[in-house]
């Protein structure tokens, strides 16, 4: 009977205690939110001013220069779009294939829009958005070339982009195929017009706009792989950035703003529907 006040003592501290700790855990999650809010891109880019957005300027129509050397194409425009959906200016950083991920990496851009295929193995160094085009990967020769598809490559010379995701495809379709690497696609593309190379396997979007700029140049029907989803890539474990540039991209393609820009440089309406399908 004597230590039931002692008790009912060691309860009411307890309590408190416990109640502490969870004003103390709430305070404490409160204040780590906030300072990830703070340090995400999404606020230093807010405070800069600047939106710093890699892009390939060698990958027409998606990234090029215009006759006064300024950044012109698909990607740009994209960039264009999100930068002043932030209110904010954008600064082109030419970029290749092969820098996409050392650029986000090292936090020299905040953005990559360079037709960024979304594949598991990328995804282990960065983050990606949700899909903002969508593609295949198809063959470009010659128009004189009997080559039809990935079977007929056995033995054959096959330009790719250092980088990219195409030669692994082509291996794993004919490990017969001879794979050449080329810092640019348009020196993968000039490659295949000087007969340096048999073919060239690379984004549908990309050489169908090569083949209808240039007659010497045709795209065959067989595709290397189905579907490809490209995306906006970022540095990982940055939630904020992320789940902005989602929610704008949501905007931005279901408004009709993106089909329009994909009408303007492509000269048609976007071939694939942006959502997935298996």
């Amino acid at each position: 009977m004597g230590r039931r006040p002692h008790a009912r003592r060691l309860a009411a501290i307890s309590a408190g205690a416990i109640a502490a700790t969870t004003l103390l855990a709430a305070c404490s999650s409160s204040q780590g939110a906030a300072s990830r809010a703070q340090s995400s891109t999404l606020q230093k880019v807010a405070r800069g001013g600047t939106l710093r957005i890699a892009s390939c300027l060698t990958f027409p129509p998606f990234g090029s220069t215009d006759k006064a050397n300024q950044p012109q194409g698909f990607d740009i425009d994209v960039a264009k779009a999100m930068a002043k959906a932030l209110g904010v200016k954008v600064k082109i950083v030419d970029t290749t294939s092969a820098n996409r991920v050392p650029n986000l990496r090292t936090h020299k851009v905040d953005a990559v829009i360079c037709n960024f295929t979304t594949t598991a193995e990328r995804a282990k160094q960065v983050a990606f958005s949700d899909p903002y085009i969508v593609a295949g990967e198809v063959l470009m020769v010659k128009k004189s070339s009997d080559i039809a598809g990935i079977k007929d490559l056995s033995g054959k010379k096959v330009a790719v982009t250092k980088g990219s995701t195409n030669g692994a495809a082509v291996k794993e379709g004919n490990p017969r195929a001879r794979i050449q690497e080329y810092d640019t696609s348009a020196a993968a593309v000039l490659a295949v017009k000087q007969g340096q190379a048999d073919a060239m396997v690379e984004d549908s979007n990309f050489l169908n706009a090569q083949a209808k700029s240039d007659p010497s140049l045709k795209v065959t029907k067989d595709s290397v792989v189905p579907l490809e989803y490209n995306a906006i890539g970022v540095s990982q474990g940055d939630p904020d950035w992320l789940q902005w540039i989602n929610t704008w991209l949501r905007e931005f393609n279901t408004s009709g703003q993106s089909a329009a820009l994909y009408k303007k440089w492509f000269g048609v309406k976007p071939v694939y529907p942006l959502n997935p399908s298996y």
